[in-house]
């Protein structure tokens, strides 16, 4: 679990987080969503100890992460997976390279052990036979599961995805929304998802982070987003008539 307490950051007179305090819970997809400029990102940012805020606490279960030194941070970070926006995989290193980079900076595996995991993680996210094709060789969605598999290979507590839809289609992003779930159940992690993807929201939104401007405005669960007389959240989630519609038919059952 991680558990954040009046968390502030500026930048210059720009107040981009006000106060949010809130859990990302064990073994659930928790995601963070709002518009451009909610301050989710920044939020992403504060967690991952890449922006220090002004006030407010975050805990990795007993671990007070902000009173730690950069140091002792970047040690931390071997708990912690990261899939970034557009994969951001080493386009000089193959495929089982890029996927071993983290055994190699953080473990004392031998070359034989960290193949060995390498091929396992590839298979886990139904990658074979790829290892030594470079990242340009793959399709986007294989890509993104070339870093999900990255970023699950130092077997980590945390696990946190930034944008991890962007630029797939649909029925790819269903794809690697059910997988980043099957991977967050079965090593019991926790995850953490920065998205704007309404499908991602109402698929696999476990728990459900919704800042406005800077402020925790709504949290809850994707089936209680169907029920919530929320304003902020429903006019957020159902802006557009495909949305209002699912709703419409939810609240029917």
């Amino acid at each position: 679990m991680i558990t954040v307490n009046n968390l502030h950051k500026s930048f210059g007179d720009q107040n981009v987080l006000k106060g949010v305090s809130t859990q990302f819970f064990k073994g659930k997809t928790n995601l963070i969503i709002g518009q451009s400029g909610s301050g989710k990102t920044v939020f992403l940012k504060c967690l991952l100890g890449l922006f220090k805020p002004e006030v407010g606490e975050i805990k990795y279960e007993d671990v007070d992460f902000l009173k730690l030194s950069e140091e002792e941070q970047r040690d931390f970070r071997q708990h912690m997976g990261m899939v970034f926006q557009g994969s951001a995989l080493f386009d000089t290193m193959s495929v089982g390279e890029n996927v071993m980079f983290p055994l190699m900076m953080f473990s004392k595996m031998s070359r034989e052990e960290r193949f060995d995991r390498m091929i396992e993680v590839l298979k886990r996210v139904d990658l074979e036979n790829v290892e030594d094709k470079t990242p340009s060789e793959l399709s986007g969605g294989m890509q993104k599961r070339v870093a999900i598999a990255r970023a699950i290979v130092n077997q980590p507590e945390y696990l946190f995805c930034d944008e991890p839809n962007s630029g797939l289609d649909p029925e790819t992003a269903i794809v690697i929304d059910n997988l980043i779930q099957e991977i967050t159940k079965e090593y019991d992690i926790t995850t953490v998802i920065n998205t704007h993807d309404m499908n991602s929201v109402l698929e696999i939104g476990e728990n459900i982070i919704f800042l406005k401007f800077g402020d925790l405005k709504w949290q809850g669960t994707n089936e209680e987003v169907f029920k919530t007389d929320n304003e902020d959240i429903s006019e957020f989630v159902y802006s557009s008539n495909l949305f209002k519609e699912v709703r419409k038919a939810h609240l029917k059952k």
